[in-house]
């Protein structure tokens, strides 16, 4: 058994909202993943989330299209806000109470990322949405996670895939490939395990921030996971 957690940070990937489209959001997909994070904040957990837009925009696009890469980024951090209110609507639909906050000022819209303040949402047991990014190009939302776990002190970063952990490689194409139940963050480096970004992994790192990864696409997984059940591939100092 692996430790409870208190608090939490989720990172969901845009394009897990796709489901079995390719491209925008699956409402079943949408439904599944709100009815999980209830789940878990009905039992007293406190919960942020970031997540990526990758389903609409990618930032990483831009190139291709002839786009300025600074503009590509702030493209994609938009749709990282259509995204979090797709989740903040589902969430609320269902009863849960929450909170969205973005990098970018979009009043109309949300609140902007203020620290104390969405500490305080989280205290007073309300899901928070982080959208946009951190705000800044050349960041990805893998950072912008690793980012606001530190700044809202979260216990873990749990990142959400569709792949129950961390292999020796990519196990939809090596089928060889072995899956690690926990590995210290030197094991990745030395290793070339893909995690997270460099810059988002580095960030959990030296802040000695644990990560799991884990498979968000099965039922109950991200409830177990924070009663301590060993779900995924833990990611420590060791």
């Amino acid at each position: 058994m692996r430790q409870q957690y208190k608090r939490i940070l989720l990172k969901l990937s845009g394009e897990a909202l796709q489901g079995k489209q390719n491209y925008g959001i699956d409402p079943d997909q949408l439904k599944s993943y709100a009815q999980e994070i209830k789940l878990v904040a009905a039992l007293g957990v406190e919960v942020a989330i970031v997540i990526g837009g990758g389903n609409i925009y990618r930032g990483s696009q831009a190139d291709k299209m002839g786009i300025d890469r600074v503009q590509g980024d702030y493209m994609g951090m938009l749709a990282t806000v259509i995204n979090a209110m797709a989740i903040q609507s589902s969430l609320e639909s269902i009863g849960v109470t929450t909170r969205m906050m973005s990098g970018l000022r979009i009043d109309q819209v949300c609140e902007p990322f203020i620290r104390r303040r969405a500490l305080r949402h989280l205290e007073k047991g309300r899901v928070v949405i982080f959208g946009a990014g951190t705000g800044n190009p050349y960041f990805t939302t893998d950072s912008a996670a690793s980012l606001r776990a530190i700044e809202i002190e979260a216990d873990v970063v749990l990142k959400g895939t569709r792949v129950d952990g961390i292999y020796t490689a990519d196990p939809e194409k090596d089928p060889s490939a072995t899956r690690f139940t926990s590995v210290s963050f030197e094991e990745v480096f030395e290793k070339g395990l893909n995690v997270m970004d460099m810059t988002a992994f580095t960030l959990c790192k030296e802040n000695n921030l644990p990560i799991i990864v884990f498979d968000m696409n099965k039922p109950g997984n991200l409830s177990n996971l924070v009663k301590g059940e060993a779900v995924g591939t833990l990611v420590t100092m060791q």
